[in-house]
Parts: structure tokens; sequence; C-alpha cells
């Protein structure tokens, strides 16, 4: 499995320092913006797969950033955490945002960790049946190939006793 690639978004250098802390043992790719508009820098070169973003910033709020982030790129999974206690909030930032988790500072280092382990854990999974799927299409149409040239290729005999008959 390749390198999860993370973006840390938030306006304090404190925040993000405390959030490298949380994920540095993962072996995450981690990137970081201290903005929605810097976020969106980052976003056109890197192929996120998981954001976590504060909700007061200046400009362009959290909820809004995960929009917009919703929109352009629906693959990446969206966690916010807020200072706000604002159920208006959390609300907009689940329905609109369509967010993975939402979680109040101060945060616990262990639940934000699971939680993110347990989205790219689901990533993967939804990347692999995905990448199944067309090998599984694949040798269907080799079968459908075969059999369109060898008609009853594909069919199975079997005997009263329901051993397989060979030809």
């Amino acid at each position: 499995m390749s390198q999860f690639k993370l973006l840390l978004v938030d306006d304090s250098h404190n925040i993000l320092k405390s959030l490298k802390r949380v994920f540095l043992s993962e072996g995450y790719d981690i990137h970081f913006a201290d903005s929605a508009e810097n976020a969106l820098k980052v976003l056109n070169v890197e192929p996120i797969d998981l954001i976590i973003t504060d909700e007061n910033m200046p400009g362009t709020s959290g909820t809004d950033l995960l929009i917009r982030i919703k929109d352009l790129y629906p693959e990446i999974i969206r966690i916010m955490i807020t200072g706000a206690s604002d159920i208006e909030v959390a609300m907009k930032a689940i329905n609109a945002g369509q967010i993975y988790r939402f979680f109040t500072k101060p945060w616990n280092d262990f639940d934000l960790l699971l939680a993110v382990r347990y989205a790219l854990k689901e990533k993967a999974l939804k990347i692999e049946n995905k990448e199944l799927k067309k090998v599984i299409k694949s040798q269907q149409c080799i079968l459908e190939k075969l059999e369109d040239e060898h008609p009853g290729i594909g069919e199975i005999k079997v005997d009263e006793e329901g051993c397989i008959i060979i030809n």
C-alpha cells in the first residue's frame, strides 16, 4: 500500500505542531496549510488522502473549505477540528461538507489517531475493491472470448454421483 498523504489546516502554528506530533509515528506524508486558500494550493499539486481542518480561520471557514473540497476532490476524507462547540457549525460541516468525523478542541490524541487510521483503512479497502472488480471484469471478458471461440468450454458436466466429467 502506498504512503497516505495528510493535509493539516489551521491558522495556529501551535495547533499544526500538535497535530504533526499525533501523526508523526504513523509514517504518513504530512502537508500543512495555514489557511483555506493555502490548503487549496496544496491540493492543486498533491494527491491528498485525508484533510483535517480547523473551522475558525481568517477568510474562508473550515466548513466552506470542506464543502469546496467535497465538490472538487470527493475522494478526500474530510475531518474537522474546532474550538467552537456550536451545534450549527457541526451540522453544517456534517451535512454540507459530508465530513467523516468532527472533533472539538482540545481533542483526544488517541481518538483522533484511531479515526484517521480507520478512515484510511476504509479508503484502502475501497481502492482494493475497485481494483479487484477490474480484474474480475477483465477475466470475465477473457472467458466470454474463449466461450465464443470454443462453444461449450465453460460448461461443467457432472455424472449422477456428482463427479465432474472432463472430455
